[in-house]
């Protein structure tokens, strides 16, 4: 089996960080299958002190990831963004949403993070 995909941390050190075990643990699935979706891209790791971890925001209060992460995760990839891209954009401040990209995509503008993203990628 292939190593897990990880990237640099490029995040601020304040933000929280789910080590695999407690993404299995939230989302309900066996650790294999962290690693599957991680392996898929449908989310994105990074190694803080030597240990691989998926940030908090990724997730909703249901344990499960926002909507449409996975498929703004993709449009990023396919346009060319490498994963310390899509998180930097992610998590910067953005004046025209509330907060960040990943913020708003625990609201009703997730749709709009989507639009962008696109026009982005292409």
């Amino acid at each position: 089996m292939s190593a897990l995909p990880y990237c640099d941390d490029v995040l601020d050190r304040s933000i929280p960080l789910l080590q695999l075990p407690d993404v299995s643990k939230w989302m309900g699935i066996p650790i294999t299958g962290v690693h599957q979706l991680l392996r898929d891209h449908r989310l994105i790791a990074v190694k803080r002190d030597r240990v691989p971890g998926v940030p908090e925001a990724f997730f909703g209060e249901d344990g499960q990831p926002v909507r449409l992460l996975s498929g703004l995760i993709t449009v990023l990839r396919d346009g060319g963004f490498a994963d310390e891209e899509i998180l930097q954009w992610l998590f910067t401040e953005d004046d025209s949403l509330t907060g960040t990209p990943i913020d708003a995509m625990h609201t009703d503008q997730a749709r709009e993070v989507v639009r962008r993203a696109q026009s982005m990628a292409f």
